[in-house]
């Protein structure tokens, strides 16, 4: 029996191929990203720096309030290819293992991208299993405005001593 596909479906499917191919590839590579009724082309590049953070605790419900859960404020401000500030909130779950943990937090960034203005949203999903530690920052997508309208990427973080790092891997539509 033949299974059927929707066009719409397909038309998913295939963004959803040129972006992962694009997301893949080396930096600074030119490729097409279809949408629903246009195509256009995108750059690859990457984004590089530093970034300074501040973090405060934030009450939770009552029924939530435990010892292991808690909920925090957000605050960056990012240099680099990256000049922007953030604001977001941060949960998280430590476990009575030593070094097993999680959190997710979201978070709108503002600023410039490599001289494009605009913000966009980051979502992060964080597990640490006895030390060792698993991150995922991506940008959520079609959150992003005015130049980074279409803004697709992924963000490593690094923390050397107290100086925390980013890499950011990202596709934006050619101007």
């Amino acid at each position: 029996m033949r299974k059927v596909v929707s066009p719409n479906k397909r038309r998913w499917t295939r963004a959803a191929f040129v972006v992962g191919v694009c997301l893949t590839i080396g930096g600074g590579v030119v490729g097409r990203s279809q949408t629903d009724q246009t195509t256009e082309a995108v750059m690859k590049t990457r984004a590089s720096g530093s970034f300074e953070v501040n973090l405060a605790p934030l009450p939770l419900d009552a029924k939530a309030a435990d010892a292991a859960l808690g909920r925090m404020s957000i605050d960056k401000v990012f240099l680099g290819d990256l000049e922007a500030t953030s604001k977001g909130e941060m949960l998280t779950a430590i476990t009575g293992v030593k070094g097993s943990a999680g959190y997710v937090a979201i978070e709108r960034v503002g600023g410039k991208l490599n001289g494009r203005s605009g913000t966009f949203v980051l979502q992060h999903t964080g597990t640490m299993t006895r030390g060792e530690q698993q991150l995922s920052v991506m940008v959520v997508p079609d959150s992003g405005t005015d130049q980074l309208t279409g803004l697709v990427g992924r963000m490593t973080i690094k923390i050397e001593g107290t100086k925390h790092l980013y890499d950011f891997e990202y596709t934006l539509p050619v101007k």
